[in-house]
């Protein structure tokens, strides 16, 4: 049954911020998965950029080129990557993620955590799309923007999180020793 979910799948609005850019798969599991999850990405009219591992186990796929890796591509187009194990991913992440959204799908609770803990994102997910990753999904109702930075909003941005503080201070000449 599982293999006949992955081979009907759809690509769903591969141009919007939270659709997902890089696959990043575990070494161990790589030859069991990559085969249906890349034929699936290929019927459905996909391109593919992927690294030695994958392109063995792929041949439609194309070499990823280190710009790949960081790559919003907002297209039908994936690059994928085999990794070691979860601190290669996060790794991956740190240095080509774009801080916005990253999900892990495992039912390894403690890889979960760890990437949850680890991954410097505004969102991040566990075993649920990169496409939730939206204002009204999170309550916020119509998104304005999404931020990636560290300081101010973070994440999607409603009205709410466009609010900025006004501090005053009234003194008598205080001063700070």
């Amino acid at each position: 049954m599982a293999r006949e979910v992955v081979l009907n799948a759809k690509m769903r609005r591969t141009g919007i911020c939270g659709a997902a850019e890089t696959i990043l798969v575990d070494r161990d599991v790589a030859a069991a998965l990559l085969p249906d999850v890349c034929e699936a990405l290929l019927a459905a009219g996909g391109e593919i950029r992927g690294d030695e591992a994958v392109r063995a186990a792929v041949p439609a796929a194309t070499k990823a080129s280190s710009a790949d890796w960081a790559a919003e591509y907002l297209d039908a187009i994936i690059s994928i990557r085999v990794v070691d194990d979860i601190r290669s991913a996060i790794a991956h992440v740190a240095e080509y993620g774009s801080g916005h959204t990253d999900s892990i799908v495992t039912n390894d609770a403690s890889a979960a955590e760890q990437f949850l803990r680890s991954v410097d994102s505004a969102i991040v997910l566990h075993n649920a799309s990169t496409q939730f990753a939206d204002g009204g999904e999170f309550g916020m109702g119509a998104e304005i923007g999404i931020a990636t930075g560290r300081v101010h909003a973070r994440g999607p941005v409603g009205v709410e999180q466009l609010t900025s503080y006004k501090y005053i201070v009234r003194g008598k000449g205080q001063v700070r020793p």
